[in-house]
């Protein structure tokens, strides 16, 4: 099988890392304004939960009338389960790449609107040997990854001796692209403080093939209250947020039959801008189970995942993202990721 889908995804992630390195060194000349904390633009990246229609924007901001905010954000997720009981036998033994284009605009004041077109690569990848290295290093468990095959792609299901699904091959192509829109209910800035409550929703469509786990299949809708604070004194910027919401569900062409049609999605992070170009942030995504009918962690547990990383302002107002991701509540989401979000203002 080609491996030329990793061979791109790791040369866009070799790509992304000169040009950060590019860009740090000029640093120095952002503007001086204070920096707001604002959200990862990430979500569970699990083979089985990111083909439906979790939030990646959760953030309370809105894009001001007549501009735009041009995004790229990717995400390396490398995962490895597997579980079992007397009825479940279940394999996920892989790594996916999303890189995503997105597109907000705001048309009116407090309104925006967007889009977001993700591509995924899915395959065997290229960590399994840094992650067994770094958790022998700092004396993690390895959960059975280091007596498995290296760099293999496998993702299967069965029940009561029936193959629910079955995923070997590794690919690319487009994803479920997502039309988003968001209203301002609340702002209040001043030189001491930047407070934002919004409500956002997204519309996820079935253009990713689903018998890959590009897609689930199906379109999905969420609707979310975001919030933010952002406080500004000598120390830096100091800010928290968060977001609540509900995800509807129509039926998929994955798991069909186990396949809950609601779930409740939340964000919850907070950070520190002790200058003007650069921020410290820790974030936690939770989402509650998106299936039914399994005693196993991967399909009935609620996930819980951890954010940690920060982002740089670069001259012309760019902002870079960079964060990496841990499964909280094990099994629920990858083991791990890398998440990077490049985006401007236009």
């Amino acid at each position: 099988m080609s491996n030329r889908p990793y061979m791109l995804s790791r040369f866009i992630s070799v790509g992304c890392s000169v040009l950060f390195f590019f860009l740090l060194g000029t640093v120095v000349d952002a503007a001086a304004a204070d920096m707001d904390i604002t959200p990862f633009n990430t979500s569970n990246q699990s083979p089985l939960i990111q083909i439906y229609g979790l939030p990646h924007d959760s953030g309370a901001d809105l894009i001001p009338p007549g501009t735009f905010r041009i995004s790229m954000n990717q995400d390396l997720s490398s995962n490895y389960a597997v579980s079992n009981n007397s009825r479940e036998l279940m394999t996920l033994d892989g790594e996916s790449y999303r890189l995503a284009f997105v597109a907000r605009y705001g048309f009116a004041p407090r309104w925006e609107v967007g889009i977001e077109i993700p591509y995924l690569f899915q395959g065997g990848g290229f960590l399994d040997s840094f992650i067994i290295g770094w958790h022998n290093t700092i004396g993690l468990p390895q959960g059975g990854r280091d007596s498995a095959a290296r760099d293999r792609m496998d993702y299967n299901y069965s029940k009561d001796g029936a193959q629910k699904l079955e995923v070997e091959h590794a690919g690319s192509g487009i994803g479920d692209m997502s039309l988003m829109s968001g209203f301002g209910l609340y702002e209040n800035s001043d030189d001491k403080s930047h407070d934002q409550l919004a409500l956002k929703a997204a519309l996820k469509l079935p253009t990713g093939d689903s018998s890959s786990l590009r897609g689930s299949g199906g379109t999905d809708f969420v609707l979310q209250l975001c919030g933010s604070m952002t406080n500004y004194s000598e120390w830096g910027s100091l800010g928290v947020y968060g977001s609540a919401g509900a995800l509807a569900m129509s039926k998929g062409d994955v798991l069909r039959n186990q396949h809950n049609q609601f779930a409740g999605v939340g964000t919850l992070g907070f950070g520190w801008g002790p200058a003007p170009w650069i921020s410290f942030k820790v974030q936690l995504n939770g989402n509650t189970p998106l299936y039914r009918d399994s005693s196993l962690d991967e399909l009935s547990k609620s996930a819980l995942m951890l954010v940690l990383g920060g982002a740089l302002r670069f001259p012309g107002e760019y902002l870079l993202d960079i964060g990496v991701t841990e499964d909280l509540a094990v099994g629920s989401a990858p083991d791990v990721g890398f998440h990077l979000g490049l985006s401007k203002l236009f």
